[in-house]
This record gives structure tokens, sequence and C-alpha cells, in this order.
């Protein structure tokens, strides 16, 4: 017996009778051999850790654009954060860590620069419009390039608990895993509770700007919140596994109620508040004038682009291309094309070593 099939007896022994088992995934779209070590779903987890795609969440938008310090979230430590809270929902109903782990950590890879705004703009540019969970399966089945071929040729189950984590109406679509609407729930949890704490951060809230009931069912701290959500969440899934009712991964009816008003507070005062709508303008203006020269001169986008644009069109290729840039980069390219300077070699120097002291001047 294997390593890798001790593993997923283990699984079959001790996991929950709802749980996924790599044993019974549904495989992958190109058949591989198994890893005399890792399961399936351990496989794909590292698959995306050691990728392009994912390090680039270093330098993209949570919420702000480029704020001033150290501590507010980025894309990449939201991706954390939510890894870190489904875990533990996870080993609370015993489903399956390492595809929870897999999910989170692939979830947004498909997000553009800027967040939302990036995202908001190629849906307008796109005929065939723009969201970010179908482009983290773009990323993972066409962009990212593994061994065996085109893109990383994960498991079924991880590429439908990224597609379904969207989203946080009674009408959308659920993952088919559990495991899957445990990422779904966690996302909620993570970027509504750690979006509250930048916003304060950076001023545009404060503790009595936040309706009180809310905080009076989910608590007064940041960690609270979290513990609170986190706790009901398992005890109430756990209750419907009891009761043998239809299972679903969500908290219980007061605390679903708390979130989602705390999460259309978010929405209505940040997200689309003043100070977030003037950061997508600018942004959204930088986007737009990549995305037209481009479309001019698609032989300065890299190769796998090139093909993408002769298989599936210009717009999809200059589309991929943009989405997959961190906020600095997207930055430095609008400014490379766009902002005038001397093409003299001494000059141009001198240029970028000025731009580089007013950034550190700025910061």
């Amino acid at each position: 017996m294997s390593i890798r099939e001790e593993i997923e007896k283990r699984e079959k022994e001790m996991l929950a009778a709802h749980a996924t088992l790599a044993i019974n995934s549904r495989g992958r779209d190109r058949e591989e051999e198994p890893d005399p070590i890792r399961s399936c779903f351990m496989v794909d987890r590292d698959r995306v850790v050691h990728s392009k795609s994912f390090r680039r969440l270093k330098h993209k938008t949570q919420v702000f654009i480029a704020p001033p310090g150290d501590h507010y979230r980025s894309r990449l430590t939201h991706t954390l954060e939510v890894n870190q809270i489904a875990k533990t929902i996870g080993a609370g109903l015993n489903l399956n860590i390492d595809l929870i782990e897999a999910i989170a950590l692939a979830h947004d890879l498909g997000h553009t620069p800027f967040a939302h705004a990036g995202e908001q703009i190629l849906d307008s540019l796109l005929a065939s419009g723009f969201r970010h969970n179908e482009n983290s399966i773009r990323v993972l089945t066409r962009i990212e390039q593994h061994r065996t071929g085109r893109g990383l040729n994960l498991s079924w189950e991880v590429l439908d608990g990224v597609i379904h984590h969207s989203g946080y109406d009674s009408s959308d679509k659920m993952a088919a895993t559990l495991e899957g609407q445990v990422i779904r729930l966690s996302d909620k949890i993570a970027y509504v509770q750690h979006d509250i704490d930048d916003s304060i951060r950076a001023g545009l809230l404060s503790w009595e700007d936040i309706p009180r009931g809310y905080l009076d069912v989910l608590g007064y701290t940041h960690s609270k919140r979290i513990a609170t959500l986190v706790n009901d969440t398992i005890i109430h899934t756990r209750s419907l596994m009891e009761k043998k009712k239809q299972v679903a991964v969500k908290p219980s009816p007061k605390i679903d109620q708390a979130l989602k008003g705390l999460r259309k507070y978010m929405f209505d005062f940040i997200y689309n508040g003043p100070v977030c709508q003037a950061e997508r303008s600018r942004a959204g203006f930088i986007i737009e004038h990549l995305f037209k020269y481009y479309k001019e001169n698609p032989r300065k986008m890299t190769a796998v682009y090139l093909e993408i644009a002769e298989e599936e069109g210009l717009d999809q290729a200059v589309a991929d291309y943009i989405s997959g840039m961190s906020d600095e980069y997207c930055i430095s390219s609008f400014l490379d094309i766009y902002v005038p300077r001397s093409l003299v070699p001494e000059a141009r120097k001198s240029w970028e070593l000025g731009l580089k002291i007013d950034k550190k001047q700025n910061n």
C-alpha cells in the first residue's frame, strides 16, 4: 500500500459521512498517474501555491488601492484569512481539509488589478462580460501552464468550489461539495470583517457608524465577530447533519441575517462609497487605456496571450493579459506607454531614478 493509499484510507475511516473523499473525486480533465504520497487534493493545493498567479496576489488590491501603510489587506492576505477560517470550520465539521485548502488558495486567482474596479471595467469592455470567479477558472484551466499541458489540470471538485464561491444570495447555485460551501461562507466572513478593520484604519468608518444591532449579535471586536460566525456555523451545520436534513454549510438564521446586514452596510457605505468610487474611476481609466493599447499592439503581449488571440479572439486575450497584472505592474505599464518622457538613455535613467525617489518618499 502506498503512502497516498494510506492517506485515502484514513480519510475514509475518519471523515464525516458528508465529507468529500479524495478517492471518490470525479478526476481531472486530463488523466494523470496518481502521486505516490499526496492525495489528488493535496496535489491541487500545491500546484496553486507554486503558480505565478498565486504569487501575484500579494500586489493586488483587496479594497483600497495602494493605501499608505503596511497593515492593510492585499488580495493575498485575504486569501490566507479565508483559508484559515475555512479550515477551522472544516475541522469542526470533520470535512476534507486538503480540498478546502485547495479551493481557498485558488478562489481569487482571477481577480484583476484594482479589485472590483478592474472587474467592472473589463466587464464593460468584453462582449461576453467578465466575472472574477469565472476568470479564476480561466486562469486555472487555460492561462497557467503545467508540464501536462494547458492549465493546472486540477480536480473537478476544486474547480467547482472556485466557480461557486461568489455571491451570498439564496438563489445562487451552491458548490456540489460541503467543502466548496465552506469557502463561499468563509469568503464573506473574512472580507466583511477585515474590510471593516481596514476602513476604520483608513478613517472612513468609526465604531459609532456601524449599526449596533449587527454588533450586538456578532460582537464588538474583529476576533469576536469571526469567532461568533465560525462557532455558530459549525454548531448549526452539525445539527443539520445529526437531524439528517438537507445539509448545507450555513450559520443559524439570526447570525446569518446579521452577517448579511453588515455586508449590505459595507456595500452601501464603503464598497459603493465616494472614496472607492473615486478610486474606481481612476483605475478604470488606466485599464481602459491599456485595453485599447494592447488591442492596437498585440505583439507587446507574451506568447501565451497571442495564442489565445488566435484561438479565442483579441479582446479575450487582452482581458486575460490585463487581468493577470498586479496593481503595480498595471500602473507601471500605463506610465511607460502614456506618460511623456525623454527617450535619450541618460535622461531616461534620471527620470526612472526620480520616479523611484518620489515613490519612496510617498510611502
